[in-house]
């Protein structure tokens, strides 16, 4: 349940209290972040830096995948970073390289997948298996992203469907744009994405969550890059975003917030 009008401005000074009393000087901290997380982010960055002092710097790309923005791709470029927001697999696979300090690991969210169809086109009926098989199968085109969603979609869904042969051709991959942008311009009739990076394009509709039977909940989560310059704050950060203060603009976005804290 969102945080009410009264409690929340009290939730955020006293999260802004703590966050005070965990870094005591201003700092820049520089973040990478994929999209799952963006819209719920751009709301609570700015009371971040409000309750702290710091100024956040944003870097936004895929969780994965070789597009000049991916987070793995920027990293090896040398590019500077303190906090990593991102697939939480991936980001495992960053830490195995030696990219994420060790212990920093926070899950964050979790943020189920979403069908999307263009503003004011029929909407299929995606209630159940068979009929997200038979819309699958009805369409011309579909869409799917490069990073969690999609490589689940492409390599899971359409297999356990049993039309993985009949998608060649008319399903595609989406690198670095989000789906919800290619639905909107009338390139693919059903796009599929984690809700929570659907919601903020506009020229679509959302029909919904895929069915259980279907869904592959992704969770995202954040650390500290080891070459963090800002560690401390960067940390403060990461809290910030998994404290009760942030929970309304997570649950509005579409993702459910994960109470536990850090992994080891």
């Amino acid at each position: 349940m969102r945080l009410s009008k009264t409690l929340r401005p009290l939730a955020l000074g006293l999260a802004g209290a703590f966050l005070l009393t965990v870094t005591a000087s201003a700092a820049e901290v520089r973040v990478m972040i994929s999209g799952g997380l963006s819209a719920a982010y751009k709301a609570l960055v700015p009371e971040f830096e409000k309750a702290t002092g710091h100024k956040v710097l944003t870097a936004y790309g895929p969780s994965m995948g070789t597009t000049t923005n991916a987070i793995p791709v920027r990293l090896e470029r040398g590019e500077p970073a303190d906090v990593l927001i991102m697939v939480g697999y991936a980001l495992e696979d960053l830490a195995k390289k030696g990219k994420v300090a060790e212990g920093t690991s926070v899950d964050l969210v979790k943020s189920p997948i979403g069908v999307a169809v263009k503003s004011g086109a029929p909407k299929p009926d995606i209630s159940t298996a068979d009929a997200v098989k038979r819309a699958l199968l009805a369409a011309k085109t579909i869409a799917y992203s490069d990073s969690a969603s999609g490589v689940y979609v492409s390599t899971e869904m359409f297999d356990k469907l049993g039309i993985k042969d009949a998608m060649q051709g008319k399903a595609r991959k989406i690198p670095a744009t989000p789906v919800g942008e290619i639905v909107a311009h009338g390139d693919a009739e059903i796009g599929f994405q984690q809700i929570s990076e659907l919601k903020p394009v506009e020229g679509i509709d959302i029909i919904g969550p895929l069915p259980d039977e279907l869904q592959k909940i992704t969770v995202f989560s954040a650390g500290i890059a080891s070459v963090s310059k800002e560690p401390d704050a960067g940390k403060a950060l990461i809290k910030f975003l998994a404290s009760p203060a942030a929970r309304g603009e997570i649950v509005k976005s579409g993702m459910d917030p994960i109470a536990t804290g850090a992994r080891n």
